[in-house]
C-alpha cells in the first residue's frame, strides 16, 4: 500500500481575526460533547476568554493550518503550569477537516511545544468515554499516568478523567 504524502501543515499564534471561526468549531456539537464546559459559548464570553488568555504569558493559543495557501483547520492551546516547562494541552480540529487532520494537528502541535516552546512535558486529559481521544494520545506516545474516578460532573452524571503525559525526550517528531 502506498503511503500518502502528508499535506503541508503549520502552527501559528491565534489572532483576534480567528475568534469567530474558533468559536464556531468549539460550539459544534461533536466538539462540545467532549468538553468540560458543554454549553454553547457566546461571542461575548469567547472574546472575554481570548482577551484574558492572550495576555497571559503562560498560555499559548495556536491555530493549526493545512494546505497551500494555509487554511485554518484546528485550535491548540498549551497552558504552562508553574515553572519547569510543564504544560497542559487542549485541541480540536474543524468539524469539516479532512480525515487524519487530527493526527497532523497533534504532531505539528507537539513539534511546536518541544522545539519552539521548549517544554519538558505535555500533559493531557480525556473524559473516560472519549475513546478517540484516549487512542489519539496513546498513538502520539503519551503514557497514561492515572485516572481520577468521578472527577467530572456534567450536570447529570459523574465521569472518570484519564491523565496522560509525554516527556520531551520521549517525543518522536518524525511520523
Amino acid at each position: 500500500m502506498l503511503e500518502s504524502t502528508p499535506v503541508p501543515s503549520q502552527i501559528r499564534p491565534m489572532i483576534h481575526a480567528d475568534l469567530e471561526l474558533v468559536l464556531a468549531w468549539r460550539n459544534h456539537p461533536e466538539v462540545r460533547r467532549y468538553m468540560y464546559t458543554q454549553h454553547e459559548i457566546t461571542l461575548d464570553e469567547h472574546q472575554r476568554w481570548f482577551e484574558h488568555a492572550s495576555t497571559d504569558l503562560k498560555k499559548h493559543l495556536l491555530i493549526f493550518e493545512m494546505n497551500q495557501p494555509p487554511k485554518p483547520m484546528g485550535f491548540v492551546n498549551f497552558n504552562e503550569t508553574g515553572n519547569g516547562g510543564i504544560a497542559d494541552w487542549g485541541f480540536y480540529v474543524a468539524p469539516e477537516a479532512p480525515k487524519r487532520s487530527g493526527r497532523q494537528l497533534g504532531r505539528a502541535a507537539l513539534n511546536y511545544a518541544f522545539a519552539q516552546l521548549k517544554l519538558h512535558k505535555v500533559c493531557g486529559q480525556a473524559l473516560a468515554y472519549n475513546e478517540r481521544s484516549i487512542q489519539f494520545h496513546q498513538s502520539l506516545g503519551f503514557q497514561q499516568e492515572g485516572m481520577l474516578h468521578d472527577q467530572h460532573f456534567d450536570g447529570e452524571r459523574y465521569h472518570h478523567v484519564i491523565y496522560f503525559g509525554l516527556l520531551s525526550h520521549e517525543w518522536q517528531p518524525n511520523p
